[in-house]
């Protein structure tokens, strides 16, 4: 009964040895469908990135950041329901995900529903207080609701943030212009426009045309 009892145990280590490998192998093909995801995502290609998600998955279900980069995919596809759905999921996997939740504030911003895209928004902010991007999205929601003031504070603390970008200066060049300030409005639009920004040099024009 020792020896049988001795051997069943070196089985058992055994497995759990190379199950612990299996595992350790299988985390890192995710990573790397993963990893390829993002490659495809930043060439456009969202299609295939989400292939590479899927299969991320199916390796590791558990992989929160794999549910939030497919939700980013189906937010640039325009597919806000499956982007949302996905990034319900991370949410779940990792409540504390800044990402996560600006990511799906967008989805919600490109459904039209300003409110919860400024309640997730407001969420990521919480975790990361430096989340440049996520001021700036939210001063896009307050904009459409026509709180210009409340906009151009959103993005003031995104240029505050190091948030260097042509369409952050567009669109608080039209917030400024929608509270009556046009010489300011024009100075941002100016500069959109100097950054490459064509609607921004058409509306210095359009300023300067009716001021």
């Amino acid at each position: 009964m020792k020896n049988n009892s001795l051997l069943f145990r070196i089985i058992i280590a055994t497995f759990l040895y190379y199950s612990s490998i299996c595992f350790a192998l299988d985390s890192n093909s995710a990573v790397v469908y993963y990893n390829n995801g993002l490659a495809y995502a930043n060439k456009g290609q969202y299609d295939k990135a989400i292939e590479n998600y899927n299969s991320a998955l199916v390796i590791n279900p558990n992989f929160a950041e794999a549910y939030a980069g497919r939700g980013a995919a189906y937010t640039d596809k325009g597919q806000y329901d499956k982007a949302i759905e996905d990034l319900n999921k991370a949410i779940v996997l990792n409540p504390n995900y800044a990402d996560a939740y600006a990511i799906r504030g967008s989805s919600y911003f490109n459904k039209g529903q300003y409110d919860k895209a400024i309640e997730d928004l407001n969420k990521a902010i919480t975790i990361d207080p430096n989340y440049a991007m996520a001021y700036f999205n939210r001063g896009n929601a307050y904009y459409k609701k026509g709180q210009y003031d409340r906009a151009l504070k959103e993005f003031n603390k995104a240029i505050t943030l190091n948030l260097n970008d042509a369409e952050v200066y567009y669109n608080r060049g039209l917030a400024y212009a929608n509270t009556g300030q046009s010489d300011t409005a024009i100075y941002d639009l100016q500069k959109a426009c100097d950054m490459g920004h064509e609607n921004g040099c058409k509306a210095v024009q359009w300023i300067l045309k009716n001021k």
